[in-house]
């Protein structure tokens, strides 16, 4: 270890604080506790605790090309491979969106529609990582629930999700939308689709840089995928069935519109913790 180095967990994260301060980082300090306590596999809590322990050099180093990493704009969940959802740890990888908060409030509104105990078909379109898939399979453990993603990097970042959480009540399937399930039909289907517009400046901007672009825009005013859904979904839902879409801020009319000339009911909309409409659920009356 270069002997001008700091060489105290308390001195290396003062000036890893710093750095990433400096670099535009909105949570610094919580950005190094996180990536030392990945390096040194201890909660938080320990680095209170034992701030005077010293770094030996590999911790230094593998410290060191985590927050430099960082401060290029790689996201935290990236560096470490993982993110709570639900509360529970999932991997992520660079092949995956990272899931996030606002997600749990489409999980919430799908859930409301699935009673407890009951034993239905449900369908995730995108999964990703599994997020949404998962934890329905988890909290309605009498539900088969079907995952699809077009990505075979997503899906195996999935499975491994799948087996390390114990789920057996997941199948996984690779294709684009609907076309690994042409002739099923389901009690509820729930996605959180890409849904931003192709030119959002957004794009090029924090985490979502380093996230598939093809899992994040579509078309010009993000509603290609949204629209695509709406209008395939009902040759999949079974009479009464439901479908619970993730979509913009800015979205929510459009797609309740677009349910309505649809033909569905019971529209609804769930917001967000910033107040934003963040997720719709519609029931379409028919077998279509």
């Amino acid at each position: 270890m270069p002997s001008d180095v700091p060489q105290t967990l308390q001195d290396w994260l003062r000036r890893a604080t710093q750095r990433l301060h400096e670099a535009g980082s909105d949570s610094p300090r919580l950005d190094a506790q996180i990536l030392l306590g990945h390096v040194l596999t201890r909660p938080r809590s320990y680095l209170y605790a034992h701030g005077e322990d010293l770094l030996t050099e590999s911790e230094w180093q593998q410290a060191e090309a985590l927050l430099e990493q960082r401060l290029t704009g790689h996201p935290i969940a990236h560096l470490l491979g993982r993110r709570e959802f639900w509360s529970r740890e999932l991997e992520v990888s660079p092949d995956t969106l990272i899931p996030r908060p606002e997600t749990e409030i489409t999980l919430e509104l799908a859930l409301e529609q699935i009673p407890v105990g009951a034993d239905r078909a449900l369908l995730d379109l995108g999964t990703g990582s599994g997020a949404l898939a998962l934890m329905l399979a988890l909290e309605r453990p009498g539900c088969r629930v079907t995952a699809i993603d077009i990505s075979s990097a997503a899906l195996a970042v999935a499975r491994r999700n799948r087996e390390r959480l114990g789920v057996d009540n997941l199948e996984l399937l690779e294709g684009d939308w609907f076309t690994p399930v042409a002739g099923r039909r389901f009690q509820l289907i729930v996605s959180n689709p890409p849904y931003v517009a192709e030119r959002d400046p957004h794009l090029d901007a924090g985490d979502v840089r380093f996230e598939p672009r093809r899992a994040l825009a579509a078309g010009a005013v993000g509603l290609d995928a949204l629209e695509q859904l709406i209008m395939q979904a009902p040759e999949h839902l079974e009479p009464g069935g439901w479908l619970v879409l993730e979509h913009g801020f800015d979205q929510a009319d459009s797609v309740a519109s677009l349910l309505r000339e649809k033909g569905f009911i019971d529209i609804q909309c769930r917001h967000d913790l910033a107040g934003q409409p963040r997720a719709t659920a519609a029931r379409h009356p028919g077998s279509g």
